[in-house]
């Protein structure tokens, strides 16, 4: 199958009434986005136009080459806590992040071109519920500076001592600590408007619900708009400060950055990589998350190779403008499908509004308080955690639940590429645990139960074992997990090994190289003990895995028999009964 991008199956027959309702979706989703991003920029540790450019950039980018119809790309909470400890790595810096978002868009360029995107669809629910739960305990952790205000002391080049806002350790458990020990700066009239922009977000959607056109006003918007015209007025007349705005911090350029190509050395690719596959990781299953939320409310079916192309190809150009690492946003996507947009169209006019709010509004961006911007990453870590799908695992076998748990606390304590790695690791070794008990070898030594035989007539007259002979009866895989199973049944049996060992792997579905490796060994052994050795019931796939191994060759071709009648009259024969 050809990888094509959605966008150009939807110009077929596109008309001017699905252009208009794309094009109110277009705008209300720039809207949208425009809080997140400026958001989402400065809890990454970078200026906020970056995460606008981003949002930009990606954005436009991802509907243009999308393999959705209505996804959303741009900056989303996930990354925040992976951009922040890359960017304050000095190590690293500013730089190491544009690498290592360009190295990310190379291997999801990659996932899409090999055909893999359905392979993500593999990770562990329980790893993706913790490392998204502990990314949201992450973000609010981050923000509790800025909702209570909290300042310390610093000194200045002419020699004086000023308030400066609250740095703090970049580790979950050294942040805390910091608040504790600076909680004697806390800021009252801050901590009022950022808990009164997390209350507007949460009420003005059920307030408005029945006003025309205000109601399709987010309520994160509301929350920006009235924080800042209320930090304005506590100013101008109440003489109220201390309380930050995003102009007390940053500059903002209203212009997009120049295209730079950041200098990418071997070093620095090898010591960013392990970052750049977390990224890559994260921002696959996040988009393809999305996009299988967005197929089930338009009732479509997205091509996941194609939308990891786009991704990566998203992820690779915007670090040319500066930006950072993007994805498939859940929230902006069902924004956009509410709001009536059916086409990638929607995903280009939100990108271009966003462009048109860069260039012309954004000065005024500089009297947001911090606060509200706080208030609005509070309700986006809260609606990340997932608390619910968090709690019902709990309920789950003890397997899921300890892969949950180790995963959420690397992630909250370390950081989210240790939290994958070992919480894959736990899940792979927890399932081959459990396969490995749902594999039973029995060893049968008197007669054969025909009521639930498959590969033999039933009242055939062989259904009593020889004296001399042992069935050996494997029930599931037969891989490295279940080997030394094998040979531990063996040497039990020492003692009174029996002269013909029949092997019978009607019920064993696949086999890997250990598995092959141990038999061959068995056969080996008990050839030199004299003992006969006879396979019953070798299934095609596992017949094929032998074959092309050349295990056959170490057996004489009599050996190996369709059906257990076969193999107990080749016993007696070799038993001269």
């Amino acid at each position: 199958m050809i990888l094509r991008p959605r966008l150009l199956d939807c110009l077929k027959g596109y008309n001017r009434d699905t252009f208009m309702k794309d094009l109110m979706a277009g705008i209300i989703v720039g809207i949208v986005a425009l809080p997140l991003a400026i958001a989402f920029g400065i809890a990454s540790g970078v200026t906020p136009e970056k995460g606008i450019i981003t949002a930009i950039v990606a954005g436009f980018i991802i509907s243009l080459l999308g393999g959705t119809k209505v996804q959303i790309g741009g900056p989303t909470g996930a990354f925040i806590v992976i951009i922040y400890g890359i960017v304050n790595n000095p190590e690293y810096g500013l730089q190491g992040l544009l690498i290592a978002t360009m190295l990310a868009g190379v291997i999801l360029i990659a996932l899409g071109a090999f055909r893999l995107g359905a392979v993500i669809k593999f990770i562990p629910y329980p790893i993706i519920i913790g490392f998204t739960a502990g990314i949201a305990v992450t973000i609010f952790t981050t923000q509790m500076g800025d909702v209570l205000g909290l300042t310390q002391e610093a000194v200045d080049k002419a020699g004086n001592t000023i308030l400066i806002p609250l740095k703090t350790p970049g580790d979950f458990v050294g942040k805390w600590i910091c608040y504790a020990r600076n909680i004697g700066s806390f800021n009252l009239w801050n901590f009022v408007v950022a808990v009164g922009g997390v209350l507007v977000i949460i009420l003005s959607p059920k307030v408005l619900r029945r006003v025309p056109v205000l109601n399709k006003i987010p309520g994160s918007l509301w929350c920006i708009v009235l924080g800042t015209a209320a930090v304005i007025l506590m100013k101008n007349q109440l003489g109220i400060t201390g309380i930050d705005t995003i102009g007390d911090r940053f500059h903002i350029q209203a212009q997009l950055p120049p295209m730079v190509v950041p200098s990418i050395t071997f070093e620095m690719i090898q010591k960013l990589m392990p970052v750049a596959f977390t990224i890559a990781i994260l921002g696959a299953i996040e988009s393809l998350l999305s996009a299988t939320v967005a197929d089930g409310a338009i009732s479509d079916r997205h091509d996941s190779n194609m939308e990891l192309v786009a991704q990566g190809v998203a992820n690779l150009v915007t670090p040319i403008f500066g930006g950072i690492p993007a994805t498939g946003a859940i929230a902006r996507t069902m924004t956009n499908i509410n709001n009536g947009g059916r086409t990638p169209m929607a995903g280009l006019i939100h990108a271009v509004v966003l462009l048109l709010i860069l260039l012309l509004l954004m000065p005024y961006a500089e009297y947001i308080p911090m606060a509200s911007l706080a208030a609005v990453l509070v309700i986006v870590s809260y609606n990340m955690s997932g608390w619910r799908a968090f709690r019902g695992l709990l309920k789950n076998p003890k397997s899921d639940v300890i892969v949950l748990l180790v995963t959420f606390l690397l992630t909250v304590v370390f950081d989210l590429t240790i939290a994958i790695e070992i919480g894959l690791i736990i899940a792979c070794a927890l399932f081959i645990k459990r396969v490995m008990e749902t594999t039973e070898i029995s060893v049968i030594r008197d007669e054969i139960d025909p009521s639930d035989e498959a590969d033999m007539q039933v009242g055939d007259e062989h259904l009593v074992i020889p004296e001399g002979c042992a069935v050996y009866e494997i029930n599931g895989p037969y891989f490295f997990g279940i080997a030394n199973k094998f040979d531990d049944l063996q040497a039990a049996m020492e003692q009174d090994k029996p002269k013909v060992q029949i092997i019978r792997m009607r019920k064993v579905p696949f086999i890997d190289s250990t598995g092959i490796h141990n038999l061959s060994n068995l056969i080996e052994m008990n050839h030199e003990d004299g003992v006969h050795v006879i396979l019953s019931g070798v299934t095609p796939k596992v017949h094929s895995q032998l074959e092309k191994a050349g295990f056959y060759h170490k057996m004489n071709p009599d050996h190996i028999c369709p059906h257990i009648d076969v193999a107990l009259a080749k016993a007696r024969e070799f038993l001269g009964q």
